[in-house]
């Protein structure tokens, strides 16, 4: 209990999922939280159960992300604690994928020579978007996060967690957007977490492997297998996430910059 006692935080994509349970965790924990999601209402009814305040914007514009923090200034004058969470899964690629990963393996196994021509047929449209809202929108939320918390009463420290995947640090066929965008974030909280470590403002990454949400709901077929590659054969559930964002959030990670936390099970492991 109150291992952020005082602090405010700003959650990006925390009306549902995985956003929702970092900022119910960081409540327990003494935070004053202000909620961000595209639908107003949503943010809405998850901030009035938690005693917080609600923004609705779109992370991948600039002029409604400096919006956000405007408000988020007015509302709490000071912001502590950032985590760039909101994004896109893709999961109907995703199933896509490593239903064609099954019968490539099946056809790799008769001898056959397979392909996988996800990026040959990939729109514009599909890879910019992806990267708008992941990339961008972590780069924007982070800039103007940087300002609340440089312009804070004793002008030092902050924490910012980027959200991350271990698809940006192993990467797979068919999904070659969502890991270019998670990888580009690990690169950017490592490179921020060096510019800001004067002022004592840390970054870091948390690269969550399968988590039980409605993002992977539509991974149900696949899960016996992911499940099977899991060292410990399950999906991870949202705490898992929420409480490596406390620790990252916390005093408890004052000595910890530039890092990548990865709650998956082993999952990578196995690959």
């Amino acid at each position: 209990m109150d291992r952020l006692k005082n602090k405010v935080a700003l959650i990006t994509g925390s009306a549902r999922g995985l956003g929702r349970q970092i900022a119910q965790r960081f409540v327990d924990e003494g935070a004053t939280v202000i909620i961000n999601d595209l639908d107003l209402d949503n943010a809405q009814r998850t901030a009035e159960a938690m005693q917080g305040h609600a923004i609705a914007a779109d992370v991948s514009d600039s002029a409604q992300v400096k919006a956000m923090f405007e408000e988020a200034r007015d509302f709490a004058g000071r912001l502590d604690i950032l985590v760039n969470n909101a994004g896109i899964g893709g999961s109907e690629e995703d199933v896509d994928a490593l239903k064609r990963g099954e019968e490539r393996r099946e056809r790799m196994g008769r001898g056959e020579v397979v392909h996988n021509d996800t990026t040959l047929f990939m729109s514009d449209e599909a890879w910019d978007k992806m990267l708008a809202i992941h990339l961008r929108g972590t780069f924007l939320c982070s800039r103007e996060g940087l300002k609340l918390m440089v312009d804070s009463d004793d002008g030092i420290g902050g924490a910012i967690i980027n959200m991350g995947s271990i698809m940006g640090t192993y990467g797979k066929p068919g999904g070659v957007a969502y890991c270019a965008a998670k990888a580009g974030i690990l690169g950017f909280t490592r490179a921020l977490a060096h510019e800001v470590a004067s002022r004592k403002i840390r970054v870091n990454s948390i690269a969550p492997g399968f988590i039980e949400t409605d993002m992977t709901a539509p991974l149900s077929e696949m899960r016996p297998m992911l499940e099977a590659q899991t060292p410990l054969s399950t999906f991870g559930e949202p705490d898992d996430i929420a409480w490596a964002a406390v620790y990252l959030a916390s005093d408890e990670a004052k000595f910890v910059t530039g890092q990548v936390l990865s709650p998956n099970g082993g999952w990578y492991m196995s690959q």
